[in-house]
C-alpha cells in the first residue's frame, strides 16, 4: 500500500470516528463519561489535523477552494435568525 493511500485511509477513519464520537455526546446522558467522550474527541481532531497538514505537504490532499465572503455571510446570516 502506498503512504498516500495510508495517509488518506487515516483520515477517512478517523472523519468517521469524530462523526461517531458526536453522535454518542449527544446521546449521553453521563455527565463523566460524556467529558471522556469529548476529551477522545478533541485529541482525535488534533490528530486528524495534523495528519491533514502532513497530507497537504505531501501533496496527498488538496483542500476545497476558501469560500467566497459573500457565501460566509449568507450562512451566517441564516444561522443568526434561528
Amino acid at each position: 500500500m502506498r503512504e498516500k493511500d495510508m495517509v488518506n485511509d487515516v483520515l477517512s477513519t478517523v472523519n468517521s470516528s469524530l462523526t461517531g464520537y458526536a453522535n454518542v455526546i449527544a446521546q449521553t446522558f453521563n455527565q463523566q463519561l460524556r467529558q471522556t467522550i469529548t476529551q477522545i474527541r478533541n485529541q482525535d481532531e488534533m490528530f486528524q489535523y495534523d495528519l491533514y497538514k502532513l497530507a497537504e505537504q505531501k501533496g496527498f490532499y488538496h483542500a476545497a477552494q476558501p469560500a467566497d465572503q459573500n457565501d460566509l455571510q449568507q450562512v451566517k446570516s441564516y444561522f443568526a435568525g434561528r
